[in-house]
């Protein structure tokens, strides 16, 4: 196929590389020239520069606002694109924004994804996915590529809300994991054992295994962002405003990780929630 990527950060360079080993012809774009010039392929001077004559354009940009830029702009890739081109969106945007995109073209999939820098690079992402039976059945060839998983979860906005609940799951988890690291410190207890001994049972989570060990070592400087996560749970707070969910526990590790930014922490891991925790 001939692809257009638009956003060749951490995240859309690896993804546009297995695209391009898979052996579709891929063309980048991104607002930073040099970064699309660093994955070796073929560059676009505007997003409707990459999308024009291609059969699928992805994104993997920043915000609602970055997205809008990007597709709807002067020199958006929605002008270019012809009427049975598919539009896959990987960013993390609020569904209100995916909904938009899909009124407007008739193929588009909003598809934000788990798995982080790691799994973009191993091409091992987990894809939620939200649109048209018709235009999932496009999508989902480009982007087995780079996907461990491709879930179809509902109409247009889906993907996105399935995201927020992700999210939301994910910030429970690592203020009870970070309150778990430090109560087992103050009893002087050997980590590496309490590991072992809860991680097989029914406390294990992928955020045990992976971030336990890291967490009781200080150590950070990798991963999911907080900046990001902060983000993404505030547009998960935004959608239950709308909605009428209830999310206390997420309202109160949102204001956590704004504690861990002003500690500086702002590009490391979530996992630096455990920072504003006395040891």
């Amino acid at each position: 196929m001939k692809i257009a990527f638009i956003g060749t950060g951490v995240m859309g360079a690896p993804m546009a590389g297995h695209l391009a080993r898979a052996g579709h012809d891929v063309t980048v774009y991104n607002r930073t020239r040099a970064k699309a010039e660093a994955t070796g392929l073929t560059v676009a001077e505007t997003p409707a520069a990459a999308a024009a004559g291609a059969d699928a354009v992805v994104a993997c940009v920043g915000n609602d606002d970055d997205l809008a830029a990007v597709t709807l702009g002067s020199d958006g890739a929605f002008a270019a694109m012809h009427d049975d081109a598919v539009f896959i969106d990987h960013t993390t945007v609020s569904a209100d924004i995916a909904r938009r995109l899909a009124a407007a073209r008739a193929l588009v999939v909003d598809a934000p994804v788990s798995g982080g820098q790691a799994g973009a690079q191993k091409g091992q992402l987990a894809i939620m996915c939200g649109g048209s039976d018709a235009a999932m059945a496009v999508a989902r060839p480009v982007m087995e590529a780079y996907a461990a998983r491709i879930v179809h979860v509902g109409a247009a906005g889906a993907g996105q809300q399935t995201k927020m609940v992700n999210q939301i799951a994910i910030a429970g988890v690592l203020q009870g994991l970070s309150e778990a690291v430090r109560f087992a410190q103050a009893s002087n207890l050997d980590l590496d054992k309490v590991l072992e001994a809860i991680s097989g049972g029914a406390a294990q989570s992928w955020q045990m295994v992976n971030r336990w060990p890291t967490m009781a070592r200080d150590e950070f400087d990798f991963g999911f962002a907080v900046d990001w996560m902060r983000k993404d749970l505030g547009l998960a707070l935004d959608e239950a405003r709308k909605n009428g969910a209830v999310l206390p526990a997420a309202a109160l590790v949102d204001q956590f990780y704004a504690e861990v930014q002003a500690m500086g922490g702002g590009r490391q891991d979530t996992s630096a929630l455990v920072r504003r925790l006395p040891r």
